[in-house]
C-alpha cells in the first residue's frame, strides 16, 4: 500500500494536524453516541461510520454537499 509510519513527538497535535482532526471527528460524530461492547464490535462500529463519512456526510471541501450527492427533497 506504500503506507509507512511518520512519528511525531509527544504532546505536539500541531505535527499531525489531520490524524487529530479524524481522531476528533470519530470520537465527537460517533464514538461518544456509543458503548462499545468489544473490539469486533468497535470495527463493526468503524466501519459502518466510515461508509457514512465517505458515502454520506456532507464536507465542507465539496460546499456542503456529500461525496454521493443525493437528490434533495422539497419542503412539504
Amino acid at each position: 500500500m506504500g503506507i509507512k509510519e511518520v512519528r511525531a513527538s509527544p504532546a505536539s497535535p500541531w505535527q499531525r494536524a489531520y490524524v487529530e482532526r479524524m481522531i476528533g471527528s470519530i470520537r465527537r460524530e460517533c464514538l461518544d453516541h456509543v458503548v462499545v461492547l468489544d473490539q469486533s464490535h468497535l470495527r463493526r462500529i468503524l466501519r459502518s461510520y466510515f461508509d457514512y463519512y465517505h458515502q454520506s456526510r456532507t464536507h465542507l471541501s465539496l460546499k456542503r454537499n456529500s461525496p454521493i450527492p443525493r437528490e434533495v427533497e422539497p419542503p412539504s
